[in-house]
C-alpha cells in the first residue's frame, strides 16, 4: 500500500511539473504577439506626439521667415501690428504663447496680456547660435507643462538679430490620447514623466529629482511601485499603479531623440497569462485523466489476477464453445459464399437471356417491317434506274442540264436509302452504352422512318408534330428506339382492317417528360395484364409476335428510372404514356 501511494504522489508531482512547463511555454510564446502589438501602439503614440510637436516647430520657423517679425526686430515696424500677427497664428494653431525677442531674448512682441521682460533657456541659447532650439518646462505661474521651440531670425548680412519662440501646452495634446487602452508615458532626461495618457503618471520622478530646473514649477511624485522580472529576454513588471494601470505588464521603451524624451508603454499581460493558464490546465487535465486511466487499469488487472484461478476453468470451457461456434460459422460462411456464387451466375444468365430476348424482339420487329422496308428500298431503286436511263438519253441528245437534274434526284434517293439502312443498322445492334442524354424527338423521328412503309401499306394516318427544340431525357438511344417502335407497331396492328386508322404521337416536356402514343383501334381488353410476359390479344399462332414486346418495353423504361402505363381512351382506342426523367436531373437511388 505504501509503495502504491508513493507511485501516485510521484506521478502527481511529475504531472504538476509538466503542466507548469506547458503553461510557461504557452505564456512565453504568447509574449511574441503581446510585444508586437505593444510595439505598434508605442510607435504610433510616439509618432503622434512627435508629429504634433513638430507642427509647432514648423510654425516657429515659418514666422521667423516672415517679413513682419524681421522688420520689427530691425526696428522698422509697429509692435502692436506684429503682436496681432502672432495672436492670429496662435489662435489658428492652438499655441499656448508666441514671443518675438531680440538676439539676447529681450521681449519685442508677444501674445497674451503679460510676458517676461527677457526669455532664457536652452532653446534661446540654441537659437542664438543660429539653429532651431527646443526645451520643455513647467510654468511657475500657471503650472502648465510647456514645450518651446525657438527659431532664429537672421540679419541680411548673416548674424542672428532676433528669435521667434512658440510654446505648446502639452495638456491639449494629451486630450487626443484620453481613450487609448494602453498606458503610454514619456520621460525626460531627469527621469520625470512629462507627457502621459494617464493623469496619475504625470510628474512622477523615477530618479528622485527634487523639482528643480525645468520642473521647478511642479510638485514631483514618487514613481509607481513595480517589481521587474524577466521572461524570454523581455522586461516584465508587477505594477501597483491603480485601477487604470495593468497589474502585470510588459515594459517597452522607445528613444525619441528628436524631442529629447523616451517613450515607455505598459502592455497588459492578461491575455498571455490566460493562455498560459489554459495550457497548464489542459495539460494537467490530460495528465490526470491519463493517470486515472492507468490507475483504474492497474486496479482492474489486480482484480483480474485475484480471480484468475477461479475463472481459468470457465475460460477453457468458453474457449471450447467459441471454437465450436467458429467452426459452425465458417461452415455457414462457406455455404453462403456458394449460394452467392450461384445467385451471381443466375443473375448473369438472366441478364444474358434478357439481352437476347431484347435483341430477338428487335429482330422480330424488323421482320414485321420487312415488307414495308422492301417497298421503301425497291421504290427508290426503280426511280434511280428510271432517272439514270433518262439522264443517258438527255446526254445523247445534248441536254446536260436536264441530265444533271436527273443525277441530282438520283443522289437524293440514294441518301434516302442510306438513311433508312443506317437507321436499320443502328436499331439492330446490341447497345452496351450506359444511360445518358437522348433526344426523344430524334428517337421518334427515327422510328417513324423505319415504319413509314408499313404505315402506308396499312393506310394509317399519322398525327405527329416534332418539337421545336430538342427534348433531352435520360436513357439509351437504341433501347429507347425499341420501346417507341413496340408502341407504334402495336398501334398499327391494333388498327389493322379499320377504315379510319389514325396514329397520334405527342411529347410533353416537363418533369417528368411524357411521350403519348395513341391509336384508334379496339382498345385494351385487360389493361392490368398488358405488361405481363406472353400476354397478347392477337390470334394464337399468328406470326406478329409472342406477347413479349410490352413486357420488354416495361423493363427497359424501368431501367431508365421511368414509368410506362396503358389505358383505353374515352372516344375509343388505346393510349400508352411513357414517363422519363429529364436529362440533368438526379434520379433518387
Amino acid at each position: 500500500m505504501t509503495r502504491r501511494w508513493l507511485v501516485i504522489l510521484l506521478y502527481l508531482a511529475a504531472a504538476a511539473l509538466i503542466s507548469v512547463a506547458a503553461g510557461w511555454g504557452a505564456f512565453v510564446s504568447a509574449l511574441d504577439e503581446v510585444e508586437r502589438r505593444g510595439q505598434s501602439d508605442l510607435r504610433l503614440t510616439s509618432q503622434r506626439l512627435t508629429t504634433q510637436l513638430q507642427s509647432y516647430a514648423e510654425l516657429a520657423v515659418a514666422l521667423a521667415d516672415r517679413p513682419e517679425p524681421q522688420a520689427q526686430v530691425a526696428g522698422r515696424g509697429p509692435s502692436d501690428w506684429v503682436s496681432s500677427l502672432l495672436v492670429r497664428h496662435a489662435d489658428m494653431t492652438g499655441s499656448a504663447a508666441i514671443f518675438l525677442t531680440d538676439e539676447d531674448g529681450r521681449m519685442l512682441a508677444f501674445t497674451g496680456e503679460t510676458a517676461p521682460a527677457q526669455l532664457t533657456g536652452p532653446e534661446i541659447v540654441r537659437a542664438r547660435q543660429g539653429a532651431l532650439g527646443s526645451s520643455h518646462r513647467v510654468a511657475e505661474e500657471s503650472g502648465r507643462r510647456l514645450y518651446s521651440f525657438a527659431a532664429p531670425i537672421f540679419a541680411p548680412d548673416g548674424p542672428v538679430m532676433g528669435i521667434v519662440v512658440v510654446q505648446a501646452d502639452l495638456r491639449l495634446i494629451e486630450l487626443d490620447w484620453a481613450g487609448d487602452p494602453v498606458p503610454v508615458f514619456f520621460t525626460d532626461s531627469d527621469g520625470v514623466v512629462f507627457v502621459a495618457n494617464r493623469t496619475e503618471l504625470l510628474m512622477m520622478s523615477r530618479d528622485g529629482a527634487a523639482g528643480e530646473g525645468v520642473h521647478a514649477g511642479a510638485a514631483l511624485k514618487p514613481f509607481i511601485g513595480y517589481r521587474p522580472w524577466q521572461a524570454g529576454g523581455r522586461d516584465l513588471w508587477w505594477v501597483d499603479g491603480g485601477p487604470y494601470i495593468p497589474r502585470a505588464a510588459l515594459h517597452l521603451v522607445q528613444e525619441l531623440p528628436v524631442i529629447g524624451m523616451r517613450g515607455e508603454a505598459l502592455i497588459s499581460l492578461a491575455p498571455a497569462l490566460r493562455l498560459g493558464a489554459l495550457a497548464a490546465a489542459a495539460v494537467a487535465a490530460l495528465c490526470l485523466g491519463f493517470g486515472a486511466f492507468l490507475f483504474l487499469l492497474s486496479e482492474r488487472r489486480r482484480a483480474l489476477a485475484e480471480r484468475l484461478g477461479v475463472e481459468a476453468r470457465a475460460n477453457a470451457v468458453l474457449e471450447a464453445r467459441v471454437e465450436k461456434r467458429t467452426e459452425a460459422l465458417q461452415a455457414a460462411n462457406l455455404r453462403l459464399k456458394a449460394e452467392v456464387h450461384e445467385r451471381k451466375e443466375a443473375e448473369a444468365a438472366l441478364r444474358r437471356a434478357q439481352a437476347e430476348l431484347v435483341q430477338a424482339g428487335k429482330l422480330s420487329a424488323l421482320g414485321q417491317m420487312s415488307a414495308g422496308l422492301s417497298h421503301e428500298l425497291n421504290q427508290p431503286l426503280m426511280a434511280i434506274r428510271s432517272f439514270a436511263e433518262n439522264a443517258e438519253s438527255f446526254l445523247d441528245r445534248g441536254s446536260p442540264e436536264k441530265a444533271a437534274q436527273n443525277l441530282g434526284r438520283i443522289g437524293d434517293l440514294a441518301r434516302r436509302m442510306g438513311r433508312i439502312i443506317r437507321n436499320l443498322r443502328a436499331f439492330a445492334r446490341q447497345e452496351s452504352e450506359p444511360i445518358g442524354r437522348v433526344d426523344l424527338g430524334a428517337v421518334v423521328e427515327t422510328v417513324l422512318e423505319l415504319v413509314e412503309g408499313r404505315m402506308v401499306q396499312a393506310g394509317v394516318a399519322l398525327d405527329w408534330a416534332a418539337p421545336e427544340a430538342p427534348v433531352m431525357v435520360r436513357g439509351g438511344e437504341v433501347r429507347l428506339q425499341q420501346v417507341v417502335l413496340n408502341l407504334v407497331s402495336n398501334g398499327i396492328d391494333a388498327m389493322a382492317g379499320r377504315e379510319e386508322a389514325e396514329l397520334g404521337i405527342a411529347i410533353e416536356p416537363g418533369a417528368p417528360v411524357r411521350l403519348r402514343v395513341r391509336d384508334s383501334g379496339a382498345g385494351i381488353a385487360e389493361p392490368d395484364k398488358i405488361f405481363d410476359p406472353f400476354y397478347s390479344t392477337k390470334e394464337v399462332g399468328a406470326s406478329e409476335g409472342m406477347g413479349l414486346g410490352l413486357s420488354i418495353s416495361y423493363g427497359l423504361v424501368q431501367s431508365f428510372g421511368g414509368n410506362i402505363r396503358g389505358e383505353n381512351r374515352p372516344g375509343g382506342g388505346a393510349e400508352f404514356t411513357v414517363e422519363l426523367q429529364p436529362a440533368g436531373l438526379e434520379v433518387a437511388a
